[in-house]
């Protein structure tokens, strides 16, 4: 009992340290979390850059390419923890888009969609020449789509999350009331407001250290004015609908039926632009299913992917079929 007792005081004063520790040194205290979190998922974080901008990603695991970008206000870390579940099948690629996380940020630049799946492609050339499959979130399902759209030679599949970029999508309240007043959750004026960034943002509550908060709120204010600008390039960007159709890439698109940025519509939309589709609405679940439901949709990504392989497979094994039986024609001739 005293060896009990014992283990539990020194386990409480641990946890005790452990919180004055995020208290005094908040980022310090951020970066080594973020880097556990990574080695747990088994990512590393690798430099990259692109003319003009430093651009840093995280890479992990083997096998077939997934890459995956995150939406506005975020950064490459919003797929970590779902990284863990796809590190095992797949090697994961997942960049910090120019302008946010820990990318080179120029306020002259272009960051219009077309300007960012420009710079994807760049990256991509440099760090996953050939065909992968691509993912991404809000701002980054937009991105990936609009890719898949431009370079579909390079784009086995993609994975639409909660994307952005169709008009049903953005007629949220949340993006009316950013047309009429220029208020918008996703821009934090000041650090006390990114708690209205997370509340906007998850309808399910994930765990988020205070250093970790601390540190996204920090950075979040000190780009409202930038982030300003790239928000008001993005909603002006062409809509998917009015540039594209019957795109031949295979897509899921997910959804959560509880997401306040982006109008749940919007899927509807998506599956008119991509003929070979499958849809998912995540009840109780908010803009940001990777993160509020990581376990999941990463169950559902993998039965996607399934079903693709087995179609394949069934192609092929009808082309046999086809190729054996002319291959018996001419012979009998």
């Amino acid at each position: 009992m005293h060896i009990i007792y014992t283990v539990i005081l020194m386990l409480a004063a641990l946890a005790a340290a452990v919180l004055l520790f995020e208290r005094a040194a908040p980022l310090t205290a951020a970066r080594l979390g973020m880097a556990l979190e990574r080695k747990r998922a088994g990512l590393r974080r690798r430099d990259g850059a692109l003319p003009g901008f430093s651009m840093p990603y995280l890479e992990g695991g083997s096998g077939e390419i997934l890459v995956l970008v995150h939406g506005f206000a975020g950064d490459k870390d919003n797929f970590t923890r779902i990284a863990r579940f796809l590190t095992p099948r797949y090697r994961v690629l997942i960049p910090d888009l120019p302008g946010f996380g820990e990318a080179g940020r120029a306020p002259q630049a272009g960051y219009a969609i077309t300007d960012q799946v420009e710079r994807l492609r760049v990256f991509l050339d440099r760090h996953a020449p050939g065909r992968i499959h691509l993912g991404g979130n809000s701002m980054g399902g937009y991105i990936a789509a609009q890719f898949a759209a431009c370079h579909p030679e390079r784009v086995a599949s993609v994975w639409l999350l909660d994307a952005a970029g169709t008009a049903a999508a953005q007629s949220s309240a949340v993006l009316e009331e950013y047309r009429d007043s220029g208020a918008m959750p996703l821009l934090v004026p000041t650090e006390r407001d990114f708690a209205r960034l997370l509340a906007y943002s998850a309808h399910r509550k994930f765990f988020l250290p205070y250093s970790v908060r601390t540190a996204l709120a920090r950075r979040a204010a000190a780009d409202y004015v930038l982030h300003t600008e790239i928000m008001r390039q993005v909603v002006a960007s062409p809509l998917l609908e009015q540039q594209y159709h019957g795109l031949r890439t295979p897509a899921l698109i997910v959804w959560g039926e509880q997401d306040r940025i982006l109008h749940p519509s919007g899927a509807a939309t998506l599956a008119a632009l991509f003929g070979e589709h499958r849809v998912i609405l995540m009840p109780g679940i908010g803009h940001l299913p990777m993160l509020e439901a990581p376990r999941r949709s990463a169950r559902d990504y993998f039965e996607f992917r399934r079903r693709l392989a087995q179609a394949a497979a069934e192609h092929d094994d009808g082309e046999r079929e086809t190729a054996d039986a002319d291959e018996m024609l001419t012979a009998s001739r």
